[in-house]
């Protein structure tokens, strides 16, 4: 049987994806697929629906590894600290060794709201703060007030706890403020 044409356009993203050393933006992906920016939003919408590990990055999209065999530690870690210190927040981070994966805020009437942020090192944060400040955005942690959540990643355990260790001796852990 012949395959649809959007069955072969999402084979070739998850292609192009796997293959990928960088996230890539929907528009480079609808250039390489030949369809609009639009086609391929509701391309990445399908194929996370059959559980394709795909997230959206402020970079573009990224097609997560396969688990390993090496041991992943994520913890979630709550944070507090004005729009001004969003990079310097980042930099402790993810020179501690972790990933942020996201950003996560409650809201008071939509409930919570979820970010990917999927930074790993100094290229990427600056890349992810560009963006905001070039698109005029806010943070997600200015609709609370700084209160934010942080999913964070690493492989080493001890990865985890520098960065704790170095975001409460910075002041941005909320636990720490009250």
């Amino acid at each position: 049987m012949k395959k649809k044409p959007g069955d072969v356009r999402r084979e070739k993203i998850l292609e192009i994806l796997t293959t990928a050393v960088n996230p890539i933006k929907g528009v480079e992906l609808a250039t390489q697929t030949g369809v609009s920016r639009q086609i391929i939003v509701g391309d990445i919408t399908l194929l996370k629906a059959k559980d394709i590990p795909i997230v959206a990055t402020s970079q573009g999209y990224i097609l997560l590894p396969e688990q390993s065999d090496q041991p992943h530690f994520v913890k979630q870690i709550a944070c507090h600290h004005g729009p001004a210190d969003s990079k310097e927040e980042l930099y402790t981070l993810v020179d501690a060794g972790v990933t942020v994966m996201d950003v996560t805020v409650e809201h008071p009437v939509y409930g919570e709201i979820n970010a990917s942020i999927m930074v790993s090192n100094r290229v990427e944060v600056d890349d992810f703060i560009r963006e905001v400040e070039q698109s005029g955005a806010s943070f997600l942690s200015e609709l609370t007030g700084g209160i934010h959540l942080h999913k964070i990643a690493a492989n080493k355990e001890q990865s985890i706890h520098i960065a704790i260790k170095e975001m409460r001796r910075k002041g941005f852990l909320a636990e720490d403020v009250y």
